[in-house]
């Protein structure tokens, strides 16, 4: 089984359930499908008899069916990539593109580009995606964001004080 999740923000990934509906026509993808597609059209491929398709789940019921696929593909989501990085999953991120109204902006492509070096592999085109299909990468088996929280490093690099004007200090436990 291939599992394949977009992701829930509000934004459609509709290239991402194209390249899928051309990969089962080609019969390059052969075996079950389950895709969670939150704001994408997937009416090209929801009738499909490989494809089982939901909006959104619960993520217990997400890493089920990761656990249950030969390969993930997901967008280039830093939680989705985190959470497949610590399940040791055999993924490969396809990031949302601000040129295609994916998303905002290409933050998803420059994050992909940055966890590459940790051995996750990504892709641009369907060519590429392709490739993954036929061959997966083999599953991650290494230390994703093994460095302190966001809020620890903010603390040590800017100090708590109580120096603000209207005498209210900042605390850690704020975001705690």
């Amino acid at each position: 089984m291939i599992t394949i999740t977009l992701g829930t923000i509000p934004y459609p990934f509709n290239r991402a359930v194209t390249w899928l509906s051309i990969l089962l026509k080609r019969d390059i993808i052969s075996e079950p499908v389950f895709i969670q597609y939150g704001a994408s059209d997937i009416s090209v491929v929801a009738k499909h008899p490989l494809v089982t398709a939901t909006p959104i789940l619960q993520s217990y019921e997400l890493m089920k069916m990761v656990d249950d696929s030969r390969l993930v593909i997901s967008h280039a989501g830093q939680g989705s990539t985190r959470a497949l990085a610590k399940r040791g999953a055999c993924f490969v991120l396809l990031p949302r593109l601000r040129r295609y109204g994916e998303h905002i902006d290409d933050h998803q492509l420059s994050f992909a580009q940055s966890v590459e070096k940790f051995g996750i592999s990504y892709c641009l085109s369907l060519e590429e995606l392709e490739q993954f299909i036929l061959q997966p990468p083999p599953a991650f088996q290494n230390q994703l964001f093994d460095g302190p929280k966001l809020a620890d490093h903010l603390l040590k690099v800017y100090p708590e004080s109580t120096g603000s004007s209207n005498g209210s200090c900042v605390s850690s436990d704020w975001w705690n």
